[in-house]
């Protein structure tokens, strides 16, 4: 004898009917947060942007800085006498630095050398710069939030050409 009976299948779920008497959905239950987080959400994501472009501005300064310094002692060690390696110094860190997009107003300069323009001489460039606390773009910056510095030394070329004395160092 063979079984030739159907398997007994388990009911499937309806989908929820709403019955016509029923109100339509019409109203706030459920609700959690509406109109009234907009306005937080927007004032979150201007604060976080501007503090991030405020962030991004500061890192940008200091490699602004940094090329400044560098090419001053650069152009001051490679100058043929000391008035014009003063000149040629300050002259290279503010093209650099505008060549970062960096205001020539706000940028300060001092060079220092421990015994003159002479062979083996060291030469110090310190470059200071105000970055605003506030920057827009088309607009420019407002206050002064930090002052970023960099600092860079070299050596004038003991064995250089065209200066006077013997190698002391």
């Amino acid at each position: 004898m063979s079984d030739t009976s159907a398997p007994v299948l388990a009911p499937t779920k309806r989908p929820h009917r709403r019955s016509p008497e029923a109100p339509p959905c019409r109203n706030d239950d459920g609700q959690v947060g509406g109109v009234e987080v907009l306005p937080l959400g927007v004032l979150v994501f201007v604060i976080g942007g501007l503090l991030i472009t405020n962030a991004w501005g500061v890192i940008d300064a200091k490699f602004a800085t940094d090329a400044a310094a560098h090419a001053a002692v650069r152009s001051f060690v490679e100058a043929h006498d000391e008035a014009s390696a003063q000149r040629q110094a300050i002259s290279s860190a503010i093209e650099a630095a505008e060549g970062h997009g960096r205001s020539r107003q706000r940028i300060r300069i001092e060079l220092r050398t421990d015994r003159g323009f002479r062979r083996c001489a060291r030469v110090q460039a310190t470059v200071r710069y105000e970055v605003p606390a506030l920057f827009l773009p088309w607009i420019g910056g407002f206050g002064n939030a930090f002052q970023i510095s960099s600092v860079r030394s070299e050596l004038v070329d003991p064995y250089r050409s065209g200066l006077p004395g013997v190698v002391t160092c």
